[in-house]
């Protein structure tokens, strides 16, 4: 369907195809041979039903992260609030972001990323989807300067030894520095949990998304720095996937 431009359910109306259709079906398998993600190939990925460009500066868009937004868009409705200031902290293509801004309708969304490239894919994104994000580069709150009702947060939490034995498709493609959480995998969460306090507006949420691992670590982390009402959300697996917090 890729190489023929049209969508997988109109493939039922092709007995056979061009030379040119051919060729182009050949490269895209000559590539995912090499193990270049399927993402990476076509160039887009589907996100909470958006669609979102993906390519090497980014990683490719999960499910496991829709847990996430779909969590922060729960919080969003109770909060009593005319309008709700968002950060998404290392946004990579920017689908936690956009996706907030695309269905929280007083969401008040800033984006932030360390990464030039991912800052360029995530701003194209937003216009793809028709909303707007403030994007700032910036090393986790270094140039964060304001205080927000809900910081949200995938950040790269796969432990330094373990990318070595990752798939193919993630190693040798899907951006390391969005991958490389450090030797135990909690560089992020120990600098968010001990910074993200002084950019919360009282009574707001901290929510990160994180390996189904990491939990406990992450939760005594969050306990340390004062961090109320600590909650574990899990996956579509039953894996635990985002932690939430009160400061």
């Amino acid at each position: 369907s890729y190489a023929l431009g049209i969508k997988s359910d109109d493939l039922v109306k092709f007995d056979e195809v061009d030379d040119d259709t051919n060729n182009r079906f050949q490269q895209v398998l000559i590539r995912r041979k090499s193990h270049v993600p399927y993402a990476y190939i076509v160039g887009h990925q589907e996100f909470m039903k958006l669609d979102f460009l993906v390519n090497s500066n980014v990683l490719i868009p999960r499910a496991d992260s829709e847990v996430l937004v779909e969590e922060t868009i729960n919080i969003c409705k109770n909060l009593k609030k005319d309008e709700i200031s968002v950060l998404d902290l290392c946004t990579g293509s920017g689908c936690i972001a956009i996706s907030l801004a695309k269905y929280v309708d007083n969401a008040k969304t800033t984006a932030s990323d360390i990464s030039d490239g991912a800052l360029e894919v995530a701003k194209t994104n937003a216009i793809k989807n028709s909303v707007y994000v403030d994007f700032i580069k910036s090393n986790l709150f270094d140039n964060i300067n304001d205080s927000f009702d809900i910081i949200v947060s995938n950040p790269p939490y796969i432990k330094k030894e373990v990318i070595g034995t990752l798939e193919k498709e993630v190693k040798d493609n899907e951006p390391i520095i969005a991958l490389d959480g450090g030797e135990d995998g909690l560089d992020f969460y120990r600098t968010i949990s001990k910074k993200a306090k002084e950019h919360i507006n009282a009574n707001g949420y901290l929510v990160l998304e994180i390996g189904y691992d990491q939990e406990i670590e992450v939760i005594e982390l969050l306990e340390k720095d004062g961090y109320n009402n600590i909650r574990c959300i899990k996956d579509f697996s039953g894996n635990s996937r985002v932690i939430v917090a009160n400061i």
